[in-house]
């Protein structure tokens, strides 16, 4: 079975992981789990022009491999097969595009992210990609 969880550093994206791990676990067969971050770069486009070639880039995927670190210690210490995209655009788009191009069987999304509102129960990235896609999508708090 192929997992998709969503990474951005959040306690939640974390709990998710940890629950993508136990299912992933628990099913019989050849399970995996692709890790995937993704940074909005819209706000950054402008500064493109202005820094060096190459450094607005560098510095998302620093921030990639710092939100996925803590994920991928979680999957490894529970064996489980995995590996990571890194994407970069409208962060809901990114993982319903993610969603269509890996087959994946089921997503595992945290319920709120580093950029949702304390009083929301369920983030905004996570209830445009529950409204979009037809595959099974489990929220973690």
């Amino acid at each position: 079975m192929k997992f998709l969880v969503a990474v951005d550093g959040s306690k939640s994206a974390l709990s998710a992981t940890r629950y993508a791990a136990k299912l992933a676990s628990a099913v019989r067969g050849n399970n995996h789990v692709t890790l995937l971050s993704v940074h909005d770069d819209t706000a950054l486009k402008l500064f493109k022009r202005y820094a060096p070639k190459g450094a607005i880039g560098d510095y998302l995927r620093e921030l990639s491999e710092k939100d996925l670190a803590p994920s991928r210690k979680v999957l490894d210490k529970a064996e489980v097969g995995h590996d990571m995209v890194i994407r970069y655009g409208d962060i809901a788009e990114q993982i319903l595009q993610e969603i269509k191009s890996s087959g994946c069987d089921m997503v595992v999304l945290g319920s709120k992210g580093r950029g949702a509102l304390k009083n929301l129960v369920v983030g905004s990235v996570a209830q445009k990609v529950l409204a979009s896609t037809s595959v099974p999508t489990l929220l973690v708090r």
